[in-house]
Parts: structure tokens; sequence; C-alpha cells
């Protein structure tokens, strides 16, 4: 007997291709005919077929059951009550219970980092520049990037924002930090949090921590593809300019998880090359040292600016016990806040702006800020030396 999809089944394949595995078996007849045809076991089909229907039901979808009301993205149903008609036997009332559908998350969040790491095809080393300032490093500081977000204009009184935008401001917005800024031996990539604008869009379009719902623009697929390839783009553009070159993808409340997958991915996907440094630790707060100058990295999401000198001088005793010069940076605000830039106990800690367009959760709140991205030159002796400023209109 031929096999036949519910179309309604889409809506709960967590990938494009766990649908177009069911619809192959469709198309096709067999799961023997449609393995042929995919060149995959056959065996597959059943195990997509169960994943499916199995989620689909933990979100209160399963007509076998009368089950026919299911809850919204982002829950599962907790609990279903039918009232059946005890003459006709027919379905007459339904309740159902919802809760947020946390193993949902935990478990994709789960198989995205073990499948990203494996099997990824190595990056070959690139040729390095012929010279460089040995004493120099540039900060690149991107916060708050929100990939995979969708702005309207008409709404937001901004510029539009979506995958495309926000791919070809990022390299452009590199590119004209790079050549402002000098020849520095360490080119340091600081990706200070919330680059995703949501972990697992094809699951819940909301915030992870406080559950706020957010416009989302492109599958989760697309949004992923687009993040590697422009991340990817970026750290090839500062091998050719610099001899080493240090990755750090900080935790943002917006990408717990997505955090994590990209760290884990990009120090695989540059393990033959020996230049680059990927920050690995799980612990969102970062350190870095270059000399007698110490870099601090935290996205703000735990701590505050006026909480985070004593923050890292505990975390990190040793390095800012050796140093002269300490800076902290962090993102988070978006915004220009009561200060952005203070010293205090030793250091210097700076709230940086958001490089990306505002949504509609920030127009409605009233929120402004000043889009713009920094390049920051320190000195191994003397701290820091200059710093250079790029905005959406310098890129254009």
């Amino acid at each position: 007997m031929s096999f036949k999809v519910d179309p309604e089944l889409e809506k709960y394949c967590v990938t494009d291709n766990q649908w177009n595995i069911l619809k192959a078996w469709e198309k096709h007849g067999s799961q023997k005919k449609a393995a042929d045809a995919l060149g995959i076991d056959k065996r597959r089909f059943g195990q997509v077929l169960a994943a499916v229907t199995k989620r689909a039901a933990q979100h209160g979808y399963s007509p076998d059951h009368d089950m026919t009301h299911p809850v919204p993205d982002g829950f599962k149903a907790k609990g279903v009550s039918t009232l059946y008609d005890l003459q006709t036997g027919e379905a007459k009332i339904q309740w159902v219970k919802s809760t947020a559908d946390e193993d949902a998350r935990k478990a994709a969040a789960q198989a995205a980092i073990e499948g990203l790491s494996r099997d990824i095809p190595r990056a070959k080393p690139i040729k390095p520049p012929s010279t460089t300032t040995d004493n120099l490093l540039n900060l690149y500081v991107i916060t708050d990037y929100h990939h995979g977000m969708r702005a309207w204009s008409r709404e937001t009184k901004q510029d539009d924002w979506d995958l495309d935008i926000s791919e070809n401001l990022l390299v452009k917005a590199f590119g004209s930090m790079m050549a402002l800024s000098p020849d520095a031996k360490v080119g340091f990539i600081c990706q200070l949090g919330d680059f995703l604008h949501t972990d697992f869009p094809a699951l819940v379009a909301a915030t992870p921590m406080s559950g706020h719902a957010l416009d989302i623009d492109g599958r989760a697929e697309k949004v992923i593809e687009t993040a590697i390839k422009v991340l990817r783009q970026i750290i090839d553009m500062a091998l050719a300019k610099h001899e080493e070159v240090v990755v750090l993808m900080a935790e943002g409340n917006h990408d717990l998880v997505g955090s994590q997958w990209t760290r884990t991915m990009f120090d695989a996907l540059y393990e033959n090359e020996p230049r680059v440094t990927v920050e690995k630790s799980p612990l969102p707060y970062y350190e870095y040292k270059h000399g007698n100058t110490a870099l601090f990295f935290h996205h703000g999401h735990l701590r505050k600016p006026p909480q985070i000198p004593g923050v890292f001088a505990a975390q990190f005793s040793d390095t800012w016990g050796s140093t002269k010069y300490r800076y902290a940076h962090m993102g988070h605000f978006h915004h220009k806040i009561r200060i952005d830039e203070k010293e205090d106990m030793g250091c210097t800690v700076t709230q940086h702006r958001t490089l990306a367009a505002k949504d509609s959760y920030a127009a409605r709140g009233g929120y402004f800020a000043e889009r713009k991205a920094e390049c920051i030159t320190y000195h191994n002796e003397h701290g820091l030396v200059s710093s250079v400023h790029v905005t959406p209109e310098m890129c254009e």
C-alpha cells in the first residue's frame, strides 16, 4: 500500500531534509524505491516518520488519537482531555494544556553541536602577510548583530534588516575597519554575543532567557548557513592581514546555544590553520593577555558595567595582577547608556554600540541607538593607542 504524508506534518519537521524524505516516500510509493532514489538507508524513512509524528503529538497534533488542536511553536502539549459523545463516540470538546518545549530545544542544541563538529572539511592554511607590527593588536568589536532578525523600515523608522543586508554589511564593515587600522601582528575578532537573533527559529522565535517574541527572517538552516559563511569570510580576511588571528564567539542572551556551536564548529574548521586560535571557554567571561595589556570580555546579560572590574579581578587574578593596562568590553544594551566608557578599579569598561538596525521591539520601546562598529588598537607595553569607528553609511 502506498504511503500518503499528512501535509500538516511539515510544520513539525525540524529540517527541510526531514520533509523531503517523507515527500520522497509518498512520491515513489515505497521506502525501497525512495531510498534508491535518495541514496539512503530505507530504515531512515521509518525513523524520520516516527520522529516527526512524535514531535507533532508533543505539540498536540495526532489525528489518529483525535488530537487536532496543536499548541504554538515553542510549546508542547502537557496534557489533552477529550469529551466524547457516549452514543456516537464523536469527540465533542477538547482541552489542551501546554508548557514550554525545553526538551526539543535541548535535543536540537545537542544534535547541532555534535553534528557540526563531525566531518567538517578543515580549512586550508592561508598565506600570511609579508609584514606586520609585532607589538600591536587590533580588536575588531561586533556586538548584538542579530543575524536572522527581520526589521521593516516603515515600522521602525530606521533601515530594513534581513539576512542579505546583515551578511553584506558585516563583510563591508570588517573590510573598512581593516583598511583603516594598522597592520598589527594580532587580529582579534571580538564577537561579543547575540550574533544570532535566536537560537532555533524553526522551534521558537523568542529569546531563550526571557521569552520575548522575535521577528525572524528565514528558516533555521538558512540562518545557520549564512552565519557560517559570513563568519568564515571575515576570519579569512583577518588571516590575510594579520600574522595571528584570535576568534571570540561570546555567549549572549539571544544565542546561548548558538554561541556554543559556533565556537565548536570554527575550532574544528580551522584545526589545520595554526595561525587561528578560537576561544573555547564555556564560561561567559573571557580574557586575553597582550603583554602588559589585559583585555576582558562579557556580553552584559549577567553582570552590569559597574560590576565588571570586580568580576574580572576575582576571576582572572593572575592576569589582572601581572598587567598595567586593563580594558573590559561589553555589549547587550545596543545603545549608549549613562556612560559608555568608565575607568574604575584600574580597568576601563567600554559599552559598545551595535551595527545592526533596530527591530520592532526596540522601536516600540522608544530605544535609540547610534549604529557603529569599532576597531581598537592596543600596544603590548602602552595599552590603547588608537581606534577606528565604522557606521553603515560608511559602508554604502
